[in-house]
């Protein structure tokens, strides 16, 4: 997906990176995310309904009786490279946790399915929704989070913006993190079409040049407007110069959009 404004496709690779969102002290942060993209198994017949209805049964049992798991979600393809993309998403406290999560995964199916036979059952019908194939990237999140203030609604999409990283010799941290002060104040904190924000950055996985943003909003139509609103707050708040010495901290992006599933 391309944004119909170079000027504003050059800086939103980094907006936000250092800004000054923050989880409340109340709050247990997560420190880490996985993300597992799966593939629709062509083979097959389950709809919908019965996926989420199975997958829900798992959540309840199992993933939101782990401890060492804060949250779960599932997202569906809207606009990517694969339109049999399903995404599944976990967060936890620490690297520790990761490890942890898997055994006591273990130890909550053999308690909510104490027959082995019913259990094994149930877990093969449950991955027989997956094509035998996917991919594992885990995240290390950073606090300059945008936390969601309400529930949100059934269309509700996620943006997610996976950049490329670039390190100039001419940057510096000072540099950036003061025009992204300026984005924070004069930008984001100003565009009501971005309901929740989380960056992240490279843990574990293919590229360690990797910065990833997930934006929620409240439907698909709102896309454009964030786009829209975001040019004309920057254009307000940065000269073309300062635009230009922001997009050098990054080389490249990828846009992907997906379905919140509530299941």
């Amino acid at each position: 997906m391309k944004t119909t404004n170079q000027f504003f496709t050059a800086i939103t690779a980094i907006f936000l990176l250092f800004s000054s969102f923050s989880f409340s002290q109340e709050e247990k942060r997560p420190m880490y995310i996985s993300v597992t993209t799966m593939y629709w198994n062509s083979d097959s017949d389950m709809s919908m309904d019965d996926w989420k209805a199975i997958e829900k049964e798992y959540m309840d049992k199992v993933t939101d009786k782990n401890e060492h798991i804060l949250w779960a979600g599932y997202f569906t393809h809207l606009l990517t490279s694969n339109s049999n993309e399903v995404v599944y998403a976990q967060t936890y406290p620490s690297w520790e946790a990761i490890e942890k999560a898997a055994a006591r995964n273990t130890e909550l199916e053999n308690a909510a399915w104490p027959d082995k036979t019913a259990r094994e059952a149930f877990l093969k019908k449950m991955n027989s929704a997956y094509a035998g194939f996917h991919s594992d990237e885990i995240y290390a999140t950073l606090p300059d989070a945008k936390m969601s203030s309400a529930e949100l609604p059934e269309d509700a999409i996620l943006y997610v913006r996976k950049n490329k990283q670039a390190f100039p010799e001419d940057g510096t941290k000072e540099e950036l993190k003061g025009f992204m002060d300026r984005m924070l104040t004069d930008v984001i904190n100003k565009n009501d079409y971005i309901k929740a924000y989380y960056p992240n950055r490279h843990a574990w996985g293919s590229d360690k040049r990797d910065f990833v943003q997930a934006f929620y909003l409240d439907s698909l139509g709102d896309l454009d407007k964030m786009f829209k609103k975001n040019q004309e707050l920057m254009k307000a708040a940065f000269t073309k110069e300062e635009s230009k010495a922001m997009g050098k901290y990054f080389k490249s992006h990828g846009d992907y959009i997906y379905g919140v599933v509530k299941l």
